[in-house]
Order: C-alpha cells, then sequence, then structure tokens
C-alpha cells in the first residue's frame, strides 16, 4: 500500500539552478535539473531538463538539454530533445539540433537548424561514439 520514496533522487530531478545577473562562470556545467542563466557561462551545458536563458544571459559554448527557452544570446552549437523556444530578444549564433522550434519575431539566429528525428540519431550516433572509444 505504502511506497518507500527516494527523497534524494526526487530532489535532484526538480531542482533548479540559477546563474545570477552579475554571475560569470568559465567551464563545463553539468545537471539533471532545470537551469537558469542570467549571467555568462563559457562553456559547455548538459542538462536533462529544461534551461532557460533570461534577456541578460549569455552561453559561448555547447548546449544539451530537454527544453529550452531563450531570450539572451548563445555562441555555440544547441541541441534540445523536445522544444526550443526563441524569444523576440534571443540571438543564437551556431547550429540547432531540435525536435521542434518556436521562433518569434525580432528573434536573431544564424546557422542551420535540423528538426524532427534527427535528435534521436545523433543520441544514438554519440553513444555508439563514445562506446566505440572506451573499447579502443
Amino acid at each position: 500500500m505504502f511506497q518507500k520514496v527516494n527523497k534524494s533522487s526526487a530532489v535532484e530531478s526538480s531542482s533548479i539552478n540559477l546563474i545570477g545577473n552579475g554571475t560569470s562562470i568559465i567551464g563545463d556545467v553539468t545537471s539533471n535539473g532545470d537551469v537558469r542563466i542570467d549571467g555568462k557561462l563559457k562553456g559547455n551545458l548538459t542538462i536533462s531538463g529544461k534551461l532557460v536563458i533570461g534577456s541578460s544571459g549569455s552561453i559561448e559554448g555547447n548546449v544539451v538539454c530537454q527544453n529550452a527557452d531563450v531570450s539572451g544570446e548563445i555562441h555555440g552549437k544547441v541541441t534540445v530533445s523536445e522544444l526550443l523556444s526563441l524569444k523576440s530578444s534571443a540571438k543564437l549564433l551556431g547550429d540547432i539540433v531540435t525536435g521542434k522550434i518556436s521562433i518569434e519575431p525580432n528573434a536573431t539566429f544564424t546557422g542551420t537548424c535540423n528538426m524532427g528525428a534527427v535528435v534521436k540519431n545523433i543520441t544514438n550516433a554519440s553513444e555508439k561514439r563514445e562506446a566505440a572509444t572506451q573499447t579502443a
């Protein structure tokens, strides 16, 4: 009737991480939760949740996430497994791989965009490359 719930895993997956305005981070960031960036990140970002980049936020590096709402700037490759939403103040310079995309008027995007089943193929390809690297 009652099930034991592992509280530590529930907290990790629902955690929200914030890089505030005026904060700069140099290096790669990995998280199992959601991330909001209002500051600056110079490095790669890999998360399993949702990414929100505020209008003052910027990332110089590659981004991998499940969903993303971008109002700030990204310079790098963006891989979103579900929905990428570029708000009117967004500036993206780099390639996009996503399941779905929404671009508001006045958002700027320079690069290529691949949508649909391509995301699954890239995920499988990266897993195969990692496996090949480990066996070599």
